[in-house]
């Protein structure tokens, strides 16, 4: 049995998991049918996703925006709801883009075990330390985006796979892409720069960045669920926009002008960034509790 074939099965494996969280969840959350927006927004931000743009940061400055899911509850929110599509997207790109798979199976494993960590923490954040994270790491994204338009990103060389040291360093990197993720700042952009920057060809880091965030954000999203710390409907929606977008996406379309989307969502990014910062602000006067995670009607 060749690494791939162990991967699929993993990832199939993890798929089911996550099925059957989200079905005992909405016996307790009986929060109904996503909202045709919710679902909207799943499809767009993972068709951007499968992309490379990345999912979290253009779904978070939507749910701002809309109102659609309390603060305290969006990186529980982004971490469930795009967790399926991810995994098809790391099916599909694993099988047809090669690289190491010591490479691979490591930054893997690095990743999961960084988002089981920041789940842990994260998921008992007050709603403020929440929005402040949060504000920083739309911040960091929006650097990233802007990073990438003007061609500041390393280069990268020609390598599939990585040994010794630059190997460790990676591995060490992911892991804190990782815990980072469950704040809700995408694992995509930085492994890139991270993969380029250690020699790698950047077409490696696609099944690199979607292997490692289809397992690791199933490992976060049951922490998030144990916990209650999301909101089932927007999650929903998510994943059934999501999936057939990521379909649409690696089969479809062939090519988009992405750095005008990347200026789009800087736009929408900065938007949430700066709204996410000024909730906390206006919230600073409020002594920091633990989050009362009972849904609230309407949300």
């Amino acid at each position: 049995m060749t690494v791939r074939t162990i991967l699929y099965v993993g990832l199939g494996l993890l798929a089911v998991v996550i099925a059957v969280a989200l079905l005992r969840a909405s016996r307790r959350q009986r929060s109904g049918l996503p909202k045709p927006l919710e679902i909207l927004i799943g499809f767009v931000t993972d068709f951007l996703d499968t992309l490379g743009i990345g999912s979290f940061a253009p779904t978070t400055s939507l749910f701002k925006f809309f109102r659609l899911v309390p603060d305290e509850r969006i990186p529980g929110t982004l971490n469930v709801g795009h967790t399926l599509p991810t995994i098809l997207e790391a099916l599909i790109f694993i099988a047809i883009v090669r690289v190491d798979a010591e490479t691979l199976v490591l930054f893997i494993a690095a990743a999961i075990a960084g988002a089981y960590l920041g789940a842990g923490v994260i998921s008992r954040w007050p709603r403020r330390f929440v929005q402040i994270g949060m504000g920083a790491a739309l911040l960091a994204a929006a650097i990233l985006f802007l990073m990438s338009n003007e061609h500041l990103f390393p280069a990268g060389g020609a390598a599939l796979g990585l040994t010794g040291s630059r190997l460790w360093f990676g591995v060490a990197g992911n892991f804190c892409l990782g815990a980072l993720m469950t704040l809700g700042i995408g694992l995509y952009a930085p492994c890139l720069i991270l993969v380029s920057m250690l020699g790698m060809n950047p077409l490696a880091a696609f099944p690199i960045m979607m292997g490692s965030c289809a397992f690791l954000m199933p490992v976060a999203s049951l922490r998030f669920i144990k916990f209650d710390a999301f909101t089932l409907r927007a999650a929903l929606g998510l994943t059934l926009g999501g999936l057939p977008a990521v379909a649409i996406a690696a089969y479809v379309v062939k090519s988009l002008p992405l750095v005008a989307v990347r200026w789009l969502v800087i736009a929408v990014v900065l938007y949430a960034a700066i709204a996410m910062l000024r909730s906390a602000i206006i919230e600073r006067n409020q002594k920091p509790g633990p989050i009362d995670y009972a849904v609230t009607p309407g949300t």
